[in-house]
Order: structure tokens, then C-alpha cells, then sequence
């Protein structure tokens, strides 16, 4: 992957080998149907999802593709169970191209990971 500056989440995946693009494709259109509602942007010059607050980061490297999230990082210890075959850091999973890749899960973890947002942009208000 080039070390250019991205503009647009196409940019990004554009740079891939088309095995590559296949696979972030279907991790952009998984997290957008898990919530519809989030806006795409690059942040980190990755691609990323916010609602009330970023959401969540999805990249690709020469082996496998990663989701990252923002703190607190619940979504990792909710799903610690089915996470627990793969490589998990404080703030990313690592999913191997030589294996499936668990689309249906990163979908859960979204609505988990949004509903997360939304409550915590409501207790905000409440706050003020």
C-alpha cells in the first residue's frame, strides 16, 4: 500500500490488489447496513464510520484486514467469546485472509458499537 494521503474511502481500497477490494467492499457495505445512519470518512487515512462519534475503522494489510474502535473498547470484551480465535489488540481485530472473514459478526459488533454511541450522546444532552 502507497503511502499517499486519502481523500475518499475509494481512494483507499483502490490501492488493494482486486481480492483485496473484494474484501473491504463487503466491509464497508456490512457496517453500513449494521447502521445506516453513520457517515464514512477517512480518519487516520483509513477508512472509518462515525454515528454520535466515531464508530469504527476498517483497513487491509498484505495478510489480513482489521477492525479498529474508539475507547472503550466494550465491543472487544462483549464479544470476547467469538473474538477469541483471532488477534485481538487493545483496539483492533485482526481477521486473516486465509480464513472467512466473520461479516456477520463485525455487523453485530457495529450495532452493539453504535447503540454504544447513541446512548452515551444521550446522556450527554441530559447532562447539559
Amino acid at each position: 500500500m502507497s503511502r499517499e494521503k486519502f481523500e475518499t474511502v475509494e481512494q483507499y481500497i483502490a490501492t488493494f490488489p482486486p481480492d483485496v477490494r473484494a474484501v473491504l467492499e463487503k466491509l464497508r457495505q456490512t457496517i453500513k447496513e449494521a447502521e445506516p445512519l453513520a457517515q464514512e470518512k477517512i480518519s487516520y487515512n483509513i477508512p472509518a464510520f462515525e454515528y454520535h462519534g466515531m464508530l469504527i475503522y476498517f483497513s487491509a494489510y498484505k495478510k489480513h484486514c482489521s477492525i479498529s474502535i474508539p475507547p472503550p473498547f466494550s465491543a472487544f470484551e462483549a464479544y470476547r467469546e467469538e473474538l477469541s480465535s483471532y488477534e485481538v489488540s487493545k483496539s483492533a481485530v485482526q481477521f486473516p485472509f486465509d480464513r472467512p472473514i466473520p461479516y456477520e459478526l463485525i455487523g453485530e459488533m457495529t450495532r452493539f458499537l453504535a447503540k454504544e454511541n447513541k446512548e452515551r450522546a444521550e446522556k450527554g444532552k441530559k447532562k447539559k
